[in-house]
């Protein structure tokens, strides 16, 4: 199927092809969400190369992550920089509709961006705790912890938001309006909370250790790492969205103990964000 946007010609394929065989949505149905969810989604997305991943036989079978740019049509923005050794390293980036489409006909399913942005490299634009809870432990967990590190960030003058991360736990993110060393603040905080909360949150990445706690990720604030974008869709048994949230939602769960209002298909998302707006418009 042939198609125009934006002045940019581009053969959409498997449109029929399921890709989450639980629900029967499908490769066309991920298309469709990326277009409408298109206007909140691309700020957050503009100027930050991202790596990708892609689910080519749906989300039960086999996925990697892409992390450099194949095979783009010659219109499509790529980012190149060096890595270790001089490699030359080509990121994807996306600058419109047509580029975020071209990715999702890839069956790129999650978009997952570098904290900064091209115009300063490797300098980071926010911070994030990555809370990520080892079972039993799970949403209701990762919001007491998130709500005390809210706490810890604005004692500290920093706008802490929310969002969950579409999957097993949940994001806590703050713009930095100024450059600093984003992954030393972030050890500080997730040492902090293991130190003055013991029996909820633990200091240790083995996940043998984490049984019924949240590990918080400070290491996704290392200039290499990407943090799943705000209002991608997620390769779980159900087509589910990184979400931001508000705070009294957070407690919601956290008082109710129920995980499911924290939990949002691609089709509350959009209503969400009819209602709601952008919640995290000050972190793009």
């Amino acid at each position: 199927m042939l198609i125009e946007i934006d002045g940019r010609e581009l053969a959409l394929t498997n449109l029929d092809k399921v890709l989450w065989p639980e629900t029967g949505f499908t490769k066309g149905e991920l298309i469709e969400y990326y277009v409408a969810v298109a206007p909140t989604l691309l700020p957050h997305l503009d100027g930050r190369p991202l790596t990708t991943r892609r689910f080519p036989d749906g989300v039960d079978g086999v996925s990697w992550h892409q992390n450099e740019c194949q095979r783009e049509p010659d219109w499509f923005p790529v980012y190149e920089t060096r890595g270790r050794e001089g490699r030359l390293l080509r990121f994807c980036m996306v600058d419109g509709i047509a580029a975020l489409v071209w990715l999702a006909n890839q069956a790129a399913i999650e978009l997952h961006p570098f904290p900064w942005r091209v115009d300063a490299p490797r300098q980071p634009t926010q911070l994030v705790l990555d809370l990520d809870p080892g079972p039993p432990a799970g949403l209701v967990e990762c919001a007491r912890v998130a709500l005390a590190a809210r706490g810890l960030l604005e004692e500290l003058g920093f706008d802490p938001h929310l969002k969950t991360s579409g999957s097993l736990g949940l994001h806590v993110q703050a713009p930095l309006p100024d450059p600093l060393d984003a992954k030393h603040l972030a050890r500080e905080l997730a040492e902090t909370l293991a130190a003055e909360r013991p029996q909820e949150v633990v200091r240790s990445v083995r996940r043998a250790d984490r049984a019924g706690k949240v590990y918080v990720d400070w290491v996704q604030n290392d200039p290499t790492r990407q943090t799943v974008a705000p209002y991608s869709l997620r390769g779980v048994p159900s087509p589910l969205v990184a979400m931001p949230v508000t705070w009294d939602e957070a407690e919601q769960a956290a008082e109710s103990g129920r995980p499911e209002l924290l939990v949002f298909t691609a089709a509350e998302a959009l209503d969400r964000i009819e209602r709601l707006g952008d919640l995290f418009e000050a972190l793009r």
